[in-house]
């Protein structure tokens, strides 16, 4: 089942209510941070072991950005809040990797917009006078 908490859906840990607003918690004020408003983002629980009975938890989490290839992460641990973790701090290390070169791109001058400045520079300079031979 599916619940959608904050406009993040969460799926796999139904039963666990501070986990899951643990989760959009962190998930909502992550993507605030960025400049354009994520169309989705997951976060998906497994048990990877299922009826085996062993202690592996996988969590993966999908912030899908416009016009961009979606970001996707996924870590195995013992708990969920464990792989949990493990999975934000990578998927913080993509989204903060993302903002900067956002920032850096923005930085720079654009083609047009740099001919523009130096014609204009050029055109406000004083004429230089011939010297006199």
């Amino acid at each position: 089942m599916t619940t959608e908490v904050q406009g993040v859906q969460i799926s796999g840990i139904e039963r666990d209510a501070p986990l899951r607003a643990r989760t959009a918690k962190l998930m909502t004020a992550t993507l605030a941070k960025l400049s354009v408003r994520p169309v989705r983002s997951q976060a998906t629980f497994v048990d990877d072991n299922g009826p085996k009975g062993g202690r592996a938890i996988r969590c993966a989490l999908t912030v899908r950005l416009p016009y961009r290839p979606s970001v996707r992460v996924e870590r195995s641990a013992e708990t969920p809040r464990l792989a949990f973790d493990a999975a934000f701090a990578v998927l913080e290390r993509q989204l903060e990797r993302y903002r900067e070169r956002e920032r850096e791109n923005k930085r720079h001058p654009k083609k047009y917009f740099a001919a523009s400045r130096a014609l204009a520079e050029e055109t406000s300079r004083p004429a230089k006078r011939a010297r006199r031979a």
